[in-house]
């Protein structure tokens, strides 16, 4: 075995006061949510948008993300046990929330935000959120490597992690990082691109290019990561792929759309 290999031993709770315990796992969660407000604040105020409607966004996008993630988890991975135990769908500190499902449940709130709340088109608001999205996934990798979870099948390459408290003997993929990672450096990517670019690119050209990116890259880590539910041993693609292959599409239909509208103009002034 690779010297370089690494022992993860890493505990998932922070600290403890009496029978309250802190967990990475919900930092990093509290985190994506603080940084997200943070980033739309100033996007908001830099653009001219009324403030207090960022407060509302945050509540908006808390719900969503929190329960779309959690009925993603109930009934994309594990429906035939929720649906003969119903009452556990609201015991979320037992774990399992679903990033599909988190998706879904942001588009819907951010849908019923647009109409209710924002004086901002659907495309104007989805562009600029997709720049926190993209933290934030990075960070809940970060706290699913800090509970030794979803991670990949045994490797000799030199940097795999053998997951001590999840029982493993050997080393395994860090899907984390290579989730993670990726994530990050579309945060960044999103991120300048609304720095730098933001007055020339047409509508819903971040969103695009944030599902085509964060998608393909969780479609292809797919392949080297342990199943999530018994059921998806026997699939050609698991659960993980089969839902990112439709939002891949979306990317690349709503990426067509957006270039047509830039092109529009153009076509009419030439």
């Amino acid at each position: 075995m690779s010297i370089l290999q690494i022992t993860w031993d890493a505990s998932p709770v922070i600290f403890e006061l009496g029978p309250l315990a802190v967990r990475w796992y919900g930092l990093f969660w509290a985190l994506s949510f603080y940084f997200g407000y943070e980033i739309m604040f100033r996007i908001f105020k830099k653009e001219g948008i009324p403030l207090q409607q960022v407060d509302k966004l945050l509540l908006y996008m808390a719900i969503g993300t929190v329960v779309g993630a959690r009925l993603g988890h109930c009934f994309f991975y594990d429906f035939s046990y929720y649906i003969q135990n119903p009452l556990e769908i609201l015991m979320i500190w037992k774990g399992g929330l679903a990033s599909h499902g988190g998706a879904i449940g942001i588009i819907l709130a951010l849908y019923y935000y647009q109409k209710k709340v924002s004086t901002k088109s659907y495309a104007w608001l989805l562009d600029r959120l997709v720049i926190p999205i993209a933290l934030g996934a990075f960070l809940i990798r970060m706290g699913n490597l800090m509970n030794s979870e979803i991670y990949g099948h045994q490797t000799d390459l030199p940097w795999g992690f053998i997951f001590v408290r999840a029982g493993e003997i050997v080393p395994k993929h860090p899907t984390q990082f290579y989730e993670g990672v990726p994530y990050l450096m579309l945060f960044l990517l999103l991120g300048w691109l609304y720095l730098k670019k933001i007055k020339v690119l047409p509508p819903a050209f971040l969103l695009s290019l944030f599902a085509i990116i964060m998608f393909t890259v969780r479609f292809l880590v797919e392949f080297v990561k342990e199943d999530q539910s018994a059921f998806e041993a026997n699939m050609t693609l698991n659960m993980g792929q089969w839902l990112s292959l439709p939002l891949i599409i979306a990317g690349f239909i709503v990426m067509g759309w957006s270039l047509k509208q830039k092109l529009e103009p153009e076509r009419k002034n030439s």
